[in-house]
């Protein structure tokens, strides 16, 4: 069975219902067991409720399509609700007892530090979304594939913008205390300094934390000019936010994609609050200079409306998933089997596959698949349809 290049993107999503002639048979027997661990309660559950809403209409179209090469696909999903030992529970219940052919998940890099050995202990092919750099090791992890761009990459984008662009001089780095976040700013603090900028203040605030004055007073006498935010908790960041315009402080916020999604609007006091701040994005995912999105991206969203709702959160989230569950039935497909190992040997001979996130490229070398060059800086107060308009001053 062999898939074309548009077989993959957004107007099959169910990628394996080619080759179903053949696979008709099967129909009725095993299902394909695709795990999926994030955080659907809790303050860390942004990303996790926009990604589960995408899993779900994945799946479900490539089911009514008549499934891979016959099977369906049974969606196996834990709540997390963002807490490390509750992922691993759920990890070692999913690779040992329900015995999954596949997980996503988790999407919180914290999780994804304690389940990642277990799936790779088990040999379960693992799906990552997470920043965190050393998630991803072939020789340690053969089974982990990272399909999204890895920490260095969001830094990356961020640092080039705050220091070439907004030409900021002295910085401050601001996170949570979850696992992702206080790992952020340290790379972050490091990186920063390495450019030659001067980080004036850096702090790891307590996701929960309902008061961050004292934080956003203490960077603003050290000096800073621009803050970098590193943290998926809509709610710390929309209080951050607050308190900025409650001090009167007008400086740039730019980082995580989370300060853009529609929660933050919901729980910010002012509108103009969400002015100057810029978030990572991905060219797949924003609007060009004639506000048009790339023609894959605006079809799936035609296609989507009234299905998936996008006003209220982040479509760099939808897009991902689907391609989540998208690799997972391709691999299938491809290779006539569920096993781990037809699994990761379809995932290492990936070349440019055709997502609607981006082109992912997998080596057995190499299993940060995602292009560098699609990372880019949006405005966060853009959204439509979770996509946002490219951050002014580029080039």
């Amino acid at each position: 069975m062999s898939l074309t290049r548009r077989g993959v993107l957004y107007g099959s999503l169910g990628v394996a219902a080619a080759g179903l002639s053949a696979g008709r048979a099967r129909a009725a027997g095993e299902p394909i067991r695709l795990g999926w661990l994030t955080a659907l309660t809790g303050p860390n559950s942004a990303p996790g409720i926009g990604f589960n809403r995408a899993v779900v209409y994945a799946a479900e179209k490539i089911n009514a399509a008549g499934g891979v090469n016959g099977r369906l696909i049974e969606v196996i999903t834990r709540d997390t609700q963002g807490d490390p030992a509750k992922a691993v529970n759920a990890a070692v219940e999913m690779a040992s007892n329900v015995k999954v052919h596949a997980v996503f998940g988790p999407t919180n890099s914290g999780e994804s530090l304690a389940t990642t050995p277990i799936f790779a202990r088990f040999k379960v092919p693992s799906l990552q979304v997470v920043q965190l750099d050393n998630l991803i090791d072939p020789e340690k992890y053969p089974n982990a594939f990272r399909f999204a761009p890895n920490n260095s990459q969001w830094d990356d984008a961020n640092r080039h913008y705050i220091l070439d662009i907004l030409k900021a001089k002295k910085i401050a780095v601001i996170g949570d205390n979850t696992g992702y976040g206080t790992t952020a700013v340290g790379v972050s603090v490091a990186n920063f300094k390495k450019a030659g900028a001067e980080v004036v203040y850096d702090a790891v605030i307590d996701a929960n934390a309902q008061d961050t004055t004292p934080n956003l007073l203490r960077a603003r006498s050290a000096g800073a000019d621009v803050v970098a935010v590193w943290s998926d908790s809509t709610g710390l960041n929309a209080r951050m936010m607050n308190a900025r315009g409650q001090i009167g402080w007008d400086v740039a916020f730019c980082g995580h994609p989370a300060l853009g999604s529609g929660d933050v609007a919901r729980l910010l006091e002012k509108p103009a609050y969400w002015e100057k701040v810029y978030l990572v994005g991905y060219r797949s995912c924003t609007f060009d200079a004639n506000g048009k999105l790339p023609a894959r991206t605006q079809a799936f969203i035609d296609e989507v409306k009234g299905k998936i709702q996008l006003n209220d959160t982040t479509l760099y989230w939808i897009v991902a998933a689907i391609d989540g569950v998208n690799l997972v039935a391709d691999a299938v497909a491809k290779s006539g089997s569920s096993d781990s190992e037809a699994i990761i040997g379809a995932w290492n001979k990936l070349t440019k596959w055709p997502g609607l996130f981006g082109d992912i490229t997998f080596t057995p070398q190499q299993h940060n698949g995602y292009p560098t060059d699609e990372v880019v800086m949006s405005l966060a107060n853009s959204a439509h349809d979770g996509a946002f308009t490219l951050a002014p001053g580029y080039a």
